[in-house]
């Protein structure tokens, strides 16, 4: 059996982007079983974007 990887964002980090998508309730009573893939890549997607908009600019001085 292969080696489980650390996971790269929290549980309640999780638990919020799915709530935020609609679909925490599934998440809480199911677990990722429960959840779609389509939602799993919509949760992906909103993940990458908060990373992004709390990355550093490029090319200013904060």
């Amino acid at each position: 059996m292969p080696k489980r990887r650390k996971s790269v964002m929290s549980s309640a980090l999780k638990e919020q982007i799915a709530d935020e998508l609609g679909f925490g309730n599934t998440l809480r009573q199911e677990g990722f079983g429960g959840v779609s893939s389509r939602n799993c890549g919509n949760m992906v997607k909103k993940a990458i974007q908060l990373a992004e908009q709390n990355l550093p600019r490029k090319g200013t001085n904060s």
